[in-house]
């Protein structure tokens, strides 16, 4: 990053997702070794080929209203959840709303209330459809509403780049911060499509584990046994703010965005290019103005896919080689979708504040294709100062790219 432009700090961070409401919760159930995915017990999930999911199973009626709890979908409601936790965490800065930005990416956006109005049309006529149903099924809800309930009048950005989206949303937030676009952004990513639909059209593809009868064994990156991911909801969201605003008002640094970078394949609608992989981790360190030995540990992508998380894994050997500590927290959670890049990026600042790197959970035998120093134990102790920087990765259909590297300050 040039000298000259101003530093994205994070001053504040949230999220809601299978193992809890709050960071604390979710950073809790990391370091235990926990699982938040667990079986499908509704009705409709009876006749699917997979029936266990990671869902968010905090009462949302404690944390919204009953009014935007009607006025919005799922995916919304639990990025307003997220977002008010960072804002709190960051101290409700006070900033001009035209200096204020909201960033937050998602990948099926109101698809729940989608589906759930086709089918109350077709049961019960045009009467039966809600009022909210065009403001609730909008990709662009989340940060509408996020920027609606915080004030932000200086954008509210929606990328919507598969299970990059969050990610995404993070290096556009920091790049409006060094460009001089704004003093503070919201970013990140959420998703809310545990439903029939998007289960039958990723089982199609063999994209999810089959393994029903052990749902939270089921998820388990880089494991030589993994048959597919498990599909989960949440969101993640950070608090940007650009250093000058933050100091001038004593904030609490997390950490800093120091890079990021995203790229397109233009190789398949649905299979990675490894080659692109690496060139955008390149782009990410370059952006950093770092080197691959500045940085001490990754959270991969590693949905627990047979081909993605070999894939991956060499093109991460190829950039820092066998030796970095390599995590995914998708074992104990699910994956996120567009939440998935903005979770990770919070549990990179987590592992940043406290030394302490979550492992990969049900690694059992590792793939001898994989050439990583997989983290397998709860806890992987990082040895101070081995660890100045974390780098996340996220990937999606479309041959979405998305790197970013985060610093302690």
């Amino acid at each position: 990053m040039p000298a000259d432009q101003p530093r994205a700090l994070i001053t504040g961070a949230g999220t809601i997702n299978p193992l809890g409401a709050t960071v604390a919760e979710t950073w809790s159930g990391l370091l235990a070794g926990q699982s938040g995915i667990a079986a499908l017990e509704t009705d409709w999930a009876e006749q699917l080929p997979v029936r266990m999911a990671g869902q968010v199973t905090a009462d949302l009626s404690e944390h919204l209203t009953t009014r935007e709890l009607k006025r919005m979908d799922r995916c919304g409601q639990l990025a307003l959840v997220a977002a008010r936790e960072a804002w709190q965490q960051a101290g409700a800065p006070d900033v001009d709303p035209e200096r204020f930005a909201v960033v937050i990416g998602s990948a099926y956006g109101g698809l729940g209330s989608t589906l759930e109005q086709d089918r109350a049309l077709a049961s019960g006529g045009p009467r039966r459809v809600s009022p909210h149903t065009l403001t609730r099924l909008m990709v662009n809800g989340p940060a509408a509403w996020v920027s609606i309930d915080l004030g932000a009048r200086g954008g509210a950005r929606t990328p919507v780049s598969a299970c990059a989206s969050g990610a995404e949303a993070i290096v556009q937030g920091a790049e409006m911060i060094r460009s001089g676009a704004a003093d503070v952004v919201i970013a990140g990513g959420v998703d809310a499509s545990v439903n029939d639909l998007v289960i039958t059209g990723f089982s199609q593809i063999r994209a999810l584990s089959t393994r029903n009868g052990e749902p939270r064994r089921a998820s388990r990156p880089f494991d030589g046994g993994r048959d597919g991911f498990v599909l989960a909801e949440g969101a993640g969201i950070v608090v940007l703010e650009s250093e000058a605003h933050a100091r001038a008002r004593g904030a609490a640094v997390l950490g800093a965005v120091a890079g990021g970078a995203v790229t397109s394949d233009a190789n398949d609608i649905v299979a990675a290019d490894p080659a692109m992989q690496r060139r955008v981790m390149q782009k990410t360190l370059a952006s950093a103005g770092m080197q691959a030995s500045d940085v001490g540990f990754i959270h991969a992508h590693a949905t627990s896919t047979p081909v993605g998380d070999r894939l991956e894994a060499q093109a991460i050997n190829a950039i820092f080689g066998a030796d970095v500590p390599v995590t995914s927290t998708k074992g104990h959670t699910g994956h996120l979708l567009g939440g998935a890049g903005a979770l990770a990026a919070v549990v990179v600042v987590q592992a940043l504040q406290t030394g302490q790197l979550p492992g990969t959970m049900n690694v059992e035998a590792l793939d001898p294709e994989v050439n990583l120093n997989i983290v397998t134990e709860k806890v992987h102790t990082l040895a101070p100062g081995s660890a100045p920087a974390g780098l996340v990765n996220a990937f999606g259909f479309g041959g979405h790219s998305v790197a970013l590297v985060i610093t302690a300050s």
